[in-house]
């Protein structure tokens, strides 16, 4: 992913530009065919010569094609015709970003391939489920994966729109009249690059599909994010029903030897806050001055190559987390018997109410056996089976069929057909 945003592959770009452009104006015989074919055959550049023409006159396209005409010869004349800086530009960074699309996609695959394996793997693994960080109902640790999985499939969706939107490009000139090149010639080398031409533009394309692009990057972040957090707590001593896996050899703190960090959901964490800043800078670059300034530009330089290479390296990061992640079934089963039965309070509830007694009555008889548990102690199916109210509505054999996570977990099966279909 680094190498596309490289200088070297910078202006390779822009050189691709330049060269259909060129070859495209031949064949409408506005440039003598014997030039764009010279110009075809000997335009090169050098990274250093373009460094050090620009630190004289201070324009990094006209240092370019000052190095290319170098190379050319006299038919440089008819290199770089008919073209302002940011057609080159702007129809480069279409073809860059097309590049670092391409291997985002694969990222997003992985990790859902991933996902779906460790998904099936723990589709009926039970664990507790937490509200607001409580206890509240037995779920399933393939479920929690499904979930994430289902987020990931609509952020390829998203991704996708959000690509196709860069794959624009312009050649319509200083303010975008076609005053110079015909719309005709800018939709044959848009085709020859393949990209489309932006219907209209000034003198550059519009930033709001760069905003929509970066801002979607974030959003993709932000779910990559959500999953570390909830692998960091899941990690927690006190919790333990899953962890990073740690490789032998590797030390989790320079004081306390015992220490197995969860290090790489926690950088997954830190590095999407960089993703979401990023975003709000392609907002603040939607609003140019009339037909251009280049505001945008010395922001675009940092946050386009910092936010591909970010997500990039986010999603192989999160689906080695996932692929190697330890997970602990043994300790699920305890955390979900922690609470002595409370988890099944709202089956409980609706046991009741099937029986015929009024909602408001049956919470206030569960809800005093809860909070006798929590102040007290001791097994709420116990206290539940010695409630005279309860015991007086449901049988033993009833109260019993409520303590079973299996019938809340019923439609489990069904969730995941939903998903993987």
């Amino acid at each position: 992913m680094g190498r596309i945003w490289e200088d070297q592959n910078r202006y390779q770009r822009w050189l691709d530009v330049e060269l259909a452009t060129t070859e495209t104006l031949a064949e409408q015989g506005i440039v003598p065919p014997e030039a764009a074919a010279e110009i075809r055959a000997k335009a090169g550049f050098s990274v250093e010569r373009i460094n050090a023409i620009e630190a004289e006159v201070k324009h990094d396209v006209i240092a370019f094609t000052t190095s290319v005409a170098e190379f050319v010869g006299p038919s440089n004349r008819y290199f770089h015709f008919g073209l302002t800086s940011s057609d080159v530009l702007d129809t480069a960074m279409a073809l860059q970003v097309a590049e670092a699309s391409a291997l985002i996609f694969e990222g997003i695959h992985k990790l859902q391939n991933v996902l779906k394996k460790r998904a099936l793997e723990f589709k009926h693994t039970v664990v507790v489920g937490r509200t607001h960080g409580i206890h509240a109902e037995p779920s399933t640790f393939g479920l929690k994966m499904a979930i994430w999985y289902d987020e990931m499939r609509r952020h390829e969706a998203r991704f996708r729109e959000a690509a196709e939107t860069m794959r624009a490009g312009k050649l319509s000139g200083a303010v975008g009249t076609f005053a110079h090149l015909s719309p005709e010639t800018e939709e044959r080398v848009m085709a020859r690059l393949g990209l489309k031409a932006a219907p209209a533009a000034n003198q550059v394309v519009q930033r709001d599909r760069h905003a929509h692009y970066i801002s979607t990057l974030a959003l993709i972040g932000a779910t990559l994010e959500k999953i570390a957090v909830e692998i960091r707590h899941l990690q927690r001593t006190e919790v333990r029903e899953a962890e990073e896996y740690f490789s032998p050899g590797q030390k989790g703190s320079s004081a306390m030897p015992h220490k197995r960090n969860p290090i790489t959901s926690e950088q997954i964490s830190g590095l999407a806050r960089i993703l979401r800043s990023n975003a709000i800078a392609a907002m603040e670059n939607v609003a140019l001055w009339h037909e251009r300034d280049i505001s945008h530009s010395s922001v675009e330089r940092i946050i386009f190559p910092d936010s591909t290479i970010l997500t990039d390296y986010l999603l192989e990061k999160t689906s080695n987390l996932i692929d190697r992640l330890v997970v602990y079934p043994g300790r699920m089963k305890e955390n979900l018997d922690l609470t002595q039965g409370l988890v099944y309070s709202g089956e409980l509830l609706l046991a009741l109410v099937a029986k015929g007694v009024a909602r408001e009555d049956g919470y206030r008889w569960v809800q005093r056996n809860a909070m006798r548990v929590w102040d007290e102690g001791g097994n709420f199916r116990e206290k539940v089976t010695g409630d005279r109210d309860i015991s007086t509505a449901l049988s033993a054999d009833e109260i019993a069929h409520v303590f079973n996570s299996e019938k809340l977990l019923a439609n489990v099966d069904r969730i995941f057909a939903r998903v993987f279909g």
